[in-house]
């Protein structure tokens, strides 16, 4: 029944014919898959089905097989010898279970397989003829097709295969060789006019030194990008960080800007202004994210010595560490809403004020809450010295503060003395201008410059400066009264 127009499925019925010997249904229009019942034709020794469209199935042990369609059951046919699935349209990888068809001979096919040639066709010792032309193989050459002695023609023409050409064994005879149709295939003996091992590795080694060299200079150009990346995002992330005022007292202190001490006093609001001065005004405000209690003394730029007053203030109060000097908390110089140079002096804020504000009530606030007891005085005179014995001959240089005057003294929660404004301070770094330091005219409030220069001068031992403090904490009096401005001044 070959060459006729049958259609459909090859009826499983046809495993009830133990004694048919050959059945050629090729060249027709049967579909589906072979029935397993063929399994049952034990005396078959050919079965030709080849150009149909039959699905890959199982298929009984053969002698002669002529077929359409390449199972992975092949590998059962123990005593096959001849397979020939010429001209059909077989697609898909072949089966590696070919391998175990020990006595094969002669094996044509010419489909559209694909995929690499099965290693396990060097297993086959007794093929003679393997046509494995005009399909889409690719890949190499299997190493053991050469060690194929009974070998006696290969044709692997119009594939995809690639790399060296064998020249052992079959390879060494270009009559039963064809591999023509194999563009990336070099090497072989010289009969088959492939291009040298040395000309394609020249080109190959070309190839891959420019794509090298390519791949170099995308990762250099890409690597430059990347770098710039964030070097433009660190840059543009510390320029957002940076506060716009200008610290001069060490980057230790707090950063803050002009429009964060605006929002901390609440635009300098009389509501929590403190008090003045003619070097300027003092606000409270909270600041370091509302962590920080603090007094922000805002300079009045136009007094002319203001400028000389705050670059005095930051280089005495940069590097001095003690408990009885008013902790600074950070400098800003910067420019203010309106464009206008702005600078500040921020310090921690003493809730009890100024020992002024306790020595000089007013008449309406003069309580007996608010005076203060003899051991209070001696305590805030105790710690006023200590600051002053300090800054004269303990400090990293000498400073005189040449404005000690009972306004400059603060008062914490525990009544604890501290000193502050620094504005008019001298630091002597030489020893040799002493003299010319205490003949300069008179410096600091009126009231309070002769104690002052008193200790400008460097008087011989330290109870001179006691009397000094003394005398601002209201302690000369013979009644225990205070002592006011008049008074002292009259004294010097």
């Amino acid at each position: 029944m070959e060459q006729n127009f049958l259609e459909g499925n090859i009826p499983s019925a046809i495993g009830k014919l133990p004694k048919l010997q050959i059945l050629v249904l090729s060249e027709n229009r049967l579909s589906g898959q072979i029935p397993s019942s063929i399994g049952n034709l034990t005396l078959l020794y050919e079965l030709r089905l080849e150009a149909n469209n039959l699905m890959e199935a199982f298929l009984p042990t053969l002698e002669i097989v002529n077929i359409g369609s390449l199972p992975i059951e092949i590998g059962n046919l123990k005593s096959l010898s001849i397979l020939d699935i010429s001209n059909n349209k077989l697609s898909g990888e072949s089966p590696s279970s070919i391998g175990e068809c020990n006595s094969l001979e002669h094996l044509i096919r010419d489909n559209l397989f694909e995929g690499t040639i099965p290693q396990p066709l060097t297993l086959l010792k007794g093929l003679r003829d393997l046509d494995l032309s005009l399909n889409n193989l690719s890949g190499q050459i299997p190493k053991g097709v050469e060690k194929l002695s009974a070998l006696q023609s290969l044709n692997l023409s119009f594939n995809n295969l690639e790399g060296e050409v064998p020249t052992e064994e079959i390879f060494g005879n270009a009559i039963a060789i064809l591999v023509n149709g194999n563009g990336k295939l070099y090497g072989g003996i010289a009969k088959l006019q492939l291009p040298t091992c040395t000309n394609h590795r020249s080109t190959e080694q070309k190839k891959s030194y420019a794509l090298r060299i390519v791949l170099v200079i995308i990762g250099v150009v890409f690597g430059f990008l990347l770098i710039s990346y964030f070097l433009t995002l660190f840059w543009t992330r510390r320029s957002k960080s940076k506060p716009l005022s200008t610290p001069l007292i060490g980057d230790r202190f707090l950063k803050l800007s002009y429009k964060e001490l605006f929002q901390a006093t609440e635009g300098f609001s009389s509501t929590n202004f403190i008090g003045s001065s003619s070097f300027g005004s003092v606000y409270k405000g909270i600041v370091n994210q509302g962590k920080t209690t603090a007094a922000v003394k805002v300079l009045n730029l136009q007094n002319p010595r203001v400028y000389k007053s705050f670059m005095a203030e930051c280089r005495a109060l940069r590097n001095i560490r003690h408990r009885n000097l008013v902790k600074i908390l950070t400098s800003c110089s910067s420019l203010d809403s309106k464009g206008n140079d702005f600078k500040a002096l921020v310090y921690e804020f003493m809730v009890n004020g100024s020992l002024d504000d306790w020595l000089h009530l007013q008449m309406e606030e003069h309580n007996h809450s608010k005076n203060l007891s003899l051991l209070q005085r001696l305590n805030i005179a105790i710690d006023v010295a200590s600051a002053l014995d300090y800054l004269h001959y303990n400090c990293y240089v000498e400073i005189v503060h040449c404005d000690l005057k009972r306004s400059n003294i603060l008062l914490d929660s525990d009544m604890t003395a501290y000193v502050s404004d620094f504005g008019l301070a001298r630091l002597l770094l030489e020893p040799d201008k002493q003299a010319q330091t205490s003949t300069i005219g008179i410096k600091g409030s009126i009231g309070f410059a002769a104690p002052v220069l008193c200790v400008i001068s460097f008087a011989t031992d330290r109870h001179s400066s006691m009397m000094v403090v003394a005398m601002n904490c209201g302690l000369d009096s013979e009644n225990g009264e205070t002592a006011n401005d008049d008074d002292i001044a009259s004294r010097e």
